[in-house]
């Protein structure tokens, strides 16, 4: 059985703060892992919602993770243009025994030069972005591909970190995790997908991304063109 020593969630400015909290709820419950929140430098890490997060370990002094997790948000762009960041994942992937993200934390990877050839997920209004990393999409909520682990939009972090338990674990530790966090959706709305949603729903956000959208494949095109000369 394969043992997680060390956990790792990358942390930076303007990250979706349930793309980190999801999983670290879940991965929190592995026996013995100690979980390390790293950032660039130690200290407090602002999400998208308001609250600070307080990395407690720098790039430099973290330990080699056996497991590195990069969460997406606002955030990605800088993250995706940042030399030690991208750096450090390089460095954490040679020795580690998964690399995963959530939602659009896929890019960052991609940016590392992590993802060619290999099957990877995000977030359903950036998913068509993937394959500028060399990356074949797939539109499902967990994609493995070897030791890559990619979670979509967000919520499907926790379904990332489960899954992750039970390759480890079996059905039953997982199952475990799943009845204490009393995860069982059943939300009061059923639109959680584009093919579900109505079309004035979809119009709607679709709007309210667009700005964002653009913007995002402007630095996406800039850090694949430049990995590509």
């Amino acid at each position: 059985m394969t043992t997680l020593r060390h956990i790792g969630f990358l942390l930076f400015d303007d990250l979706t703060q349930l793309d980190f909290t999801g999983p670290l709820q879940v991965l929190t419950r592995i026996p013995g892992a100690k979980v390390h929140l790293v950032a660039r430098a130690a200290g407090p890490v602002r999400t998208d919602c308001g609250p600070f997060i307080l990395a407690d370990t720098s790039f430099q002094d973290c330990p080699q993770l056996d497991l590195i997790c990069v969460p997406g948000g606002w955030g990605v762009d800088a993250a995706m243009e940042d030399a030690a960041t991208l750096a450090f994942l390089r460095r954490q992937a040679e020795g580690a025994q998964f690399i995963t993200s959530v939602c659009t934390g896929t890019f960052v990877l991609g940016a590392a030069g992590l993802l060619a050839g290999r099957k990877a997920t995000t977030h359903w209004r950036y998913h068509s972005a993937l394959s500028r990393f060399g990356a074949e999409p797939v539109r499902e909520r967990v994609v493995r591909d070897g030791n890559l682990f990619t979670g979509g939009g967000v919520t499907a972090g926790i379904d990332f970190a489960l899954t992750i338990v039970k390759e480890l674990y079996g059905d039953g530790v997982a199952q475990a995790v799943q009845l204490g966090l009393e995860y069982d959706p059943h939300p009061p709305v059923d639109s959680g997908t584009p093919e579900k949603a109505s079309a004035p729903v979809l119009d709607a956000v679709e709007s309210r991304f667009a700005p964002r959208w653009e913007a995002f494949l402007q630095v996406v095109d800039r850090v694949a063109d430049t990995a590509d000369a």
